[in-house]
């Protein structure tokens, strides 16, 4: 069953980085084949994604971002910036491999796998974190999904796990070690409105 009006074969673009061993990184789109859920998945039309501190190590490695240039097309824009050879045998691990990008997100459940638990999410609006984020089209396992409030928004709902997480962490760890107070000092971020709101 499916809400979607995407080709059963159709193609989808997700967002890549890629570190070449000419030592510059390349981001661009690619295009991605649109999965068919197993019985167990559902696949999300990915709406909203935030950008984390924790994106940013895979989606710009040990680039010089002050050199970043672009190419390409309206519809398929390149961005390439060098890395300093310094730097490159940090990047060693992936280097010419193209990595999808973007930890969490939210979106609407456009088809589901046969299970019971999978066609529950069906037309409902879910936040996920796992990989692969900055995509049109994600296929998850439907029990890693959080399904959002009736009326939240997948901007609203986008950024459920990273930030959250950390904030509970750090008033969890605060609260074992006995202390009274936490002092956060990142302004008006929202890891710092998690921490207010947590503690």
């Amino acid at each position: 069953m499916s809400t979607d009006k995407t080709p059963q074969a159709g193609t989808a673009l997700q967002l890549r980085s890629l570190v070449r061993s000419s030592g510059e990184l390349e981001l661009s789109l690619a295009s991605v084949p649109v999965p068919e859920p197993a019985p167990d998945e559902v696949l999300i039309r990915v709406e909203a994604s935030p950008m984390n501190p924790s994106d940013l190590g895979l989606l710009f490695g040990a680039a010089d971002m002050s050199t970043a240039r672009a190419s390409g097309t309206a519809d398929r824009p390149v961005v390439t910036a060098t890395i300093p050879a310094k730097l490159m045998k940090a990047m060693a691990g992936r280097v010419d491999q193209s990595m999808p990008v973007g930890n969490e997100g939210a979106g609407v459940v456009v088809r589901a796998g046969s299970s019971e638990a999978a066609q529950a999410l069906l037309g409902r609006t879910v936040a996920v974190l796992a990989g692969e984020m900055y995509s049109q089209y994600r296929c998850v396992k439907a029990k890693t999904c959080l399904v959002l409030p009736p009326g939240t928004t997948p901007a609203e709902g986008a950024s459920c796990f990273v930030n959250p997480l950390t904030a509970l962490s750090m008033v969890e760890t605060m609260r074992r070690e006995g202390h009274t107070a936490l002092v956060h000092t990142a302004a008006a971020s929202n890891l710092a409105r998690c921490s207010t709101a947590s503690a």
